[in-house]
């Protein structure tokens, strides 16, 4: 990532507008996304899209690297796929899998995957290196994800993420002894300001965010957690649990920063999908048990307390 400054001459030109004009890889569009990302900022605070400018006005721009040209090819890699039709498909994504390929991740992803299971089968409106993704998991979290096969069934996926009609449960073990059993965090998410990379409560563009946790066993030191998530931000989870005092197990970043109980990344996995079909409005619910490494923290943990 690469950090440029710009300059105002002159008064009432949109934010957006300066920035498409004074960096030629950059659209309009790709400029108010940069934006709304809180990657553009005055004064060290993050600005909105139809701010005008005014003679003087300095602006810091964090620029992202240029993406890897990779060829984006079918590759034939094991899937284990939960629901499928010719409108959705659902996998059970492993731990380790990377969604989609990104710098440093070329190949060998769940889309590389789909691409050979599903053929042309395959939604374009996540764009030609993100097809059929609706919504994304980390790589080092488990579970359920969801693929569209066609723009329409992509449309009104997408449309449930936002009406929060398409629910997400997932589990994680998290650092830490709870005393409630149960409760909300509702704390607006955004990029950090000390970390591109990472995100944080309040940070940069924050949006809001809010998670519903429960507990289902508590450990010496640790609890066994259910989370139920009400908005999709990037690494919310881990971003409100380590809010909480209560960082995930095995999170390098968000937690202690080191392998935990045998295990290196959070350990997270999403467990229940819920949906409507967007073709039959019929309702979907799908689970999934509790993968191998999950299960073997859970033992490594020792005795339940009450």
């Amino acid at each position: 990532m690469a950090r440029i400054y710009l300059k105002a001459e002159e008064s009432g030109e949109r934010i957006d507008a300066l920035l498409a004009r004074s960096v030629p890889e950059l659209t309009r569009s790709a400029a108010q996304r940069l934006i709304e990302s809180g990657a553009v900022t005055r004064l060290g605070a993050p600005l909105k899209k139809n701010e005008r400018t005014k003679p003087g006005d300095e602006f810091a721009v964090d620029l992202p690297d240029a993406p890897e040209e990779t060829e984006l090819t079918a590759q034939d890699i094991p899937l284990d796929v939960v629901f499928e039709d010719s409108d959705v498909i659902v996998v059970n994504k492993p731990r380790g899998m990377v969604v989609h390929p990104a710098p440093g991740h070329p190949d060998g992803t769940l889309v590389n995957a789909l691409m050979y299971r599903c053929g042309e089968s395959l939604s374009g409106i996540g764009g030609e290196k993100r097809p059929g993704i609706v919504h994304r998991i980390d790589k080092d979290t488990s579970g359920l994800i969801i693929a569209a096969k066609n723009d329409f069934a992509h449309l009104a996926l997408s449309a449930q993420l936002q009406d929060r009609s398409l629910s997400r449960v997932y589990e994680a073990v998290a650092c830490g002894e709870f005393r409630e059993d149960g409760g909300t965090v509702d704390a607006a998410i955004g990029r950090s300001f000390k970390d591109r990379k990472r995100m944080a409560v309040n940070g940069a563009a924050a949006r809001s965010a809010v998670t519903h946790w429960e507990v289902l066993a508590r450990y010496r030191g640790y609890t066994h957690i259910r989370c139920r998530l009400e908005t999709g931000r990037t690494h919310q989870i881990r971003v409100h649990m380590a809010h909480i005092g209560h960082p995930l197990l095995g999170d390098m970043v968000y937690g202690r920063g080191r392998a935990e109980k045998g295990l290196e990344g959070q350990c997270l996995h999403a467990r229940e999908l819920k949906f409507i079909h967007p073709r039959t409005h019929e309702r979907v619910r799908l689970t999934t048990e509790l993968p191998e490494y999950f299960t073997e923290v859970l033992a490594r943990l020792g005795p339940i307390f009450s």
